[in-house]
């Protein structure tokens, strides 16, 4: 799901830089001290299950994790998909320096968005943290994807039958990290419940 250099218009390159930098410094205001380990973690395993491509006709697709970071970081959720995707526009060329800015509003807006849409139904037992857990993983792929074909969009129209590509390429990536987001979610309910105090504080 990232977007490469030079497709995106000059408009839309600074605006996402802009909310970049928001995002990231209202998460850096929440980092505290003991949440930097969990932040490194989910940092380190967005960087790496976004390497492994699966290609989908022309289109590659891949798993994201945005949902599971929202859910256990919140704004915190910024800062580390940042350092990620530097670190592959780094590496490995993927992205780029200069959509760095969308490219991380595109992926950690929807984690965002996700920990404040499902944090009330996470706190309760049962079926409906189960679902919210579920939901969380598939719509933090699907609000990615629409954010990605926004701004493929708003470039031109000429991108729109990429856009659409790149949606129905992660229907079965949004799958994929609903069950993912579902079963952490409930191991570290019962092994590691510290991990979840985002959720309730």
């Amino acid at each position: 799901m990232h977007i490469s250099e030079g497709v995106l218009s000059p408009a839309v390159l600074g605006g996402g830089a802009a909310l970049a930098v928001v995002g990231c410094a209202i998460g850096l205001k929440k980092l505290d001290y003991e949440a930097i380990p969990r932040v490194a973690i989910l940092s380190a395993a967005f960087f790496v299950a976004s390497l492994i491509h699966v290609p989908v006709g022309p289109v590659g697709a891949h798993l994201v994790l945005n949902g599971l970071m929202g859910l256990l970081l919140g704004w915190m959720a910024f800062p580390a998909i940042l350092i990620a995707l530097f670190l592959q526009a780094l590496l490995f060329q993927f992205g780029g320096l200069t959509v760095l800015g969308v490219n991380t509003v595109t992926m950690a807006a929807p984690a965002v968005i996700c920990f404040y849409a499902y944090r009330g139904l996470l706190r309760r037992q049962g079926m409906p943290a189960a679902m919210a857990a579920f939901a969380c993983g598939v719509t933090g792929i699907l609000l990615s994807g629409l954010l990605v074909a926004t701004a493929l969009i708003t470039t031109g129209q000429a991108f729109l039958q990429v856009a659409e590509l790149v949606l129905l390429a992660h229907i079965p990536v949004m799958i994929i990290e609903g069950i993912i987001t579902l079963f952490i979610f409930r191991f570290l309910k019962k092994v590691r419940p510290e991990m979840l105090e985002g959720i309730y504080a």
